[in-house]
């Protein structure tokens, strides 16, 4: 079963591991004793011989090369503040289909929508649900109705 600790608690346990082996522990009981596989430790002691005690250090996990540069990102979020209408678009909703054809347009970069939602969360931004209210609402005219009218149409108990 693969560990699912910290990379840094995985180094921790690695050095602890030469250390308990400096101590004169034989690889079964240092592996018995860390809870993992004597092949493990084997692995380690090769590393350590091999490159000294740099080569226990836990090694980052860079990923994937960012599509768009930390300028480009910062000019798509004054671009998305301005709103969708500002861009040609019919609605003042962002979807995640408009802002991957906003950064096509823009940047010539393409993005797949999972991809737009992991830069938006990066940036910062959350989804968000607009209200399903008519412009034209009257807030006055419905308080109105409801004390006003709705007692008088309800149905009362008999």
């Amino acid at each position: 079963m693969p560990y699912s600790g910290s990379r840094k608690d995985a180094e921790r346990r690695r050095f602890r591991a030469m250390a308990l082996l400096d101590q004169g522990r034989s690889q079964s009981q240092v592996a018995l004793e860390l809870g993992v596989k004597r092949s493990a430790v084997c692995k380690w002691v090769k590393a350590r011989e091999a490159g000294g005690d740099a080569a226990l250090k836990a090694k980052p996990h860079l990923g994937p090369k960012p599509k768009l540069s930390d300028r480009q990102v910062a000019r798509l979020e004054e671009m998305l503040r301005k709103g969708p209408c500002k861009h040609g678009y019919t609605t003042e909703l962002w979807t995640l289909k408009r802002v991957a054809d906003l950064i096509e347009r823009r940047f010539g970069v393409r993005y797949d929508p999972s991809g737009v939602w992991h830069l938006l969360h990066r940036m910062g931004w959350s989804a968000q649900k607009p209200e399903r209210r008519a412009r034209e609402r009257d807030e006055e005219a419905i308080v109105a109705w409801r004390q006003h009218d709705w007692p008088r149409i309800k149905k009362r108990p008999t």
